[in-house]
């Protein structure tokens, strides 16, 4: 793995690798944004992840989601961590396998840096929301993933300065089903944020609150 860090150091210098290696990144949901969000964060250097999801992985997840045919059957995060070590071997996964109630997600994500929400449904995602904002914690979420093409539709919407979300806001994914392409267009804008986030903003933050 040597050879893994000289390259991002020379693509981002050794500073701003330590920063994302000293980062550690929480992702609720390890569908079909949370599973390629936390393989694209792993590819650029990313070393700790918190990720929680309670779900087991079905054929129907394997046209989006970062999971292969022989883990059908498998418990997302335990899968998810898997397949992420076989990117960087050196990496520090904490996996919850359990839905997340609104009075665990203090003690879940506390220790996160940043955290990527990843949820299906719309209350889920509100109550999240509303609890990592109440604890300061920058946070992607994503809305508007469904349908075909209109690609250039998934664009970065910063509501607060500690919340940002990605998609169309329109496109029901209940009404128009979600495929790989958009899906994982969203999942790497979570990806960079998150990425962007750490590398030029995160120790001004901890500065001020310190």
């Amino acid at each position: 793995m040597d050879a893994f860090r000289k390259s991002l150091i020379k693509k981002i210098g050794k500073e701003n690798l330590r920063k994302i290696e000293d980062a550690r990144i929480g992702i609720a949901g390890a569908g079909g944004l949370g599973s390629n969000c936390a393989s694209s964060l792993a590819r650029a250097g990313f070393k700790k992840f918190t990720i929680a999801d309670f779900d087991v992985i079905d054929p129907s997840n394997l046209d989006r989601q970062f999971y292969f045919a022989d883990q059908i059957g498998m418990n997302k995060v335990d899968a998810l961590k898997i397949n992420l070590l076989r990117i960087n071997p050196g990496l520090k996964v904490k996996t919850v396998n359990k839905k997340i109630e609104k009075a665990a997600i203090a003690k879940l994500f506390g220790d996160c840096d940043c955290v990527i929400e990843c949820f299906d449904g719309a209350e889920y995602k509100s109550m999240l929301i509303g609890e990592l904002l109440k604890l300061g914690k920058f946070t992607v979420s994503a809305s508007g993933l469904g349908g075909i093409g209109a690609s250039d539709d998934i664009k970065v919407h910063k509501i607060k300065n500690n919340l940002i979300i990605v998609g169309d806001l329109k496109s029901d994914i209940d009404k128009k089903p979600a495929f790989s392409p958009r899906v994982n267009i969203a999942a790497a804008k979570q990806a960079d944020l998150a990425l962007e986030f750490i590398v030029n903003k995160w120790k001004k933050v901890k500065k001020k609150r310190a």
